[in-house]
């Protein structure tokens, strides 16, 4: 699928789910402060429609479901956050590094 069809279908799909959350916080409790991790949700998933595989999808969702566990349960990721990043770029580097010796 080209590029640009890509682009508008993900586009469509961001201003919809922008209008939904919207929509939500106006007419019930949730606040668009607790429900926009569902943006990245839905940029994630619109990225692994046209490519099972994307890292980068799976990244972009994973994140998002783990801002939206957050802000549900009040996780309290402070504590947790100095190990946080470490550990994405670790995992990162060798996933690079793996991919990389597969090509």
């Amino acid at each position: 699928m080209p590029n640009e069809k890509r682009n508008v279908i993900t586009g469509g799909l961001i201003l919809i789910t922008l209008g939904v959350l919207i929509f939500v916080s106006k007419t019930t409790s949730y606040s668009f402060g607790q429900t926009w991790p569902i943006l990245l949700i839905v940029i994630g998933i619109s990225t692994l429609i046209y490519r099972f595989r994307a890292v980068e999808g799976w990244f972009i969702a994973t994140v998002g479901v783990i801002f939206l566990v957050i802000e549900f349960y009040g996780f309290d990721l402070y504590k947790y956050s100095q190990y946080i990043l470490p550990v994405v770029l670790v995992l990162l580097g060798l996933y690079v590094l793996i991919k990389r010796r597969k090509h």
